[in-house]
């Protein structure tokens, strides 16, 4: 079986734009990132993160309508592809199996 390489920050983008179904710009992932994982996130980090996954070909954007908030400016949005739906359910097999192979005993001798 061929395997999905994606480093752990895309696996979160593409985890957080298959969370917001529709809604995902680099606002709202920066946002959903912060809140489910704690861990601090800049807007360009994000928005360069799904521009590489756009251009791997595992989300695809559309401009969303103009807002008045916005002040006129349309928002990317952010779709999953087949190919990163593919993705994101290799990744989650691969984690399956491999925590299946950890001896229970590991996991208590390390305290986890």
């Amino acid at each position: 079986m061929k395997r999905t390489y994606l480093g752990e920050f895309e696996e979160m983008v593409l985890l957080m734009v298959a969370i917001l179904d529709g809604e995902a710009y680099g606002v709202t992932v920066s946002q959903e990132l912060e809140q489910q994982t704690g861990r601090q996130v800049t807007f360009g980090t994000v928005h360069n993160t799904l521009i590489r996954l756009e251009e791997k070909g595992f989300v695809k954007s559309q401009l969303g309508g103009a807002t008045a908030e916005r002040g006129g400016r349309r928002k990317r949005l952010f779709t999953l592809t087949p190919a990163g739906s593919r993705a994101i359910q290799d990744i989650q097999e691969l984690r399956t199996q491999l925590w299946q192979l950890v001896p229970p005993h590991s996991i208590k001798l390390a305290g986890l």
